[in-house]
């Protein structure tokens, strides 16, 4: 039995302008170099094309149909058995789940051809 006491998870604070935790778990995602302005104001700005091309719809709402897309279910472990390594089919924790989308949607937003992130993400 450890020693040590247990560690409880730090939670984070949701977003102020949409209330998610889904949002500022973007929001960290997409800051660099610990500067959360900036990366708000990108969210915010691509919130609000979203909202200009989707004719009034809650923006927020075409980000968590976005998210819903591209969230995995399933992925491959490497398991060995005897002798072999075998790819086998896992289903993903929903937590995991969250994090491989929002990775993801930040990494292709940053790889694609665009003037701001904004543009890039909406």
């Amino acid at each position: 039995m450890p020693r040590k006491k247990l560690i409880s998870k730090k939670r984070s604070i949701p977003d102020p302008r949409f209330n998610s935790m889904l949002a500022a778990k973007f929001i960290n995602r997409l800051m660099n170099d610990g500067k959360k302005s900036v990366a708000r104001g990108i969210f915010y700005g691509a919130m609000d094309l979203v909202q200009k091309r989707a004719n009034g719809e809650d923006p927020f709402a075409v980000f968590e149909k976005a998210m819903d897309k591209v969230r995995p279910r399933v992925e491959v472990k490497a398991r060995r058995v005897g002798g072999a390594t075998y790819q086998l089919p896992v289903e993903v924790r929903a937590e995991r789940r969250n994090a491989l989308a929002i990775r993801w949607l930040v990494e292709f937003a940053k790889k694609r051809s665009g003037k701001t992130m904004a543009d890039k993400l909406a």
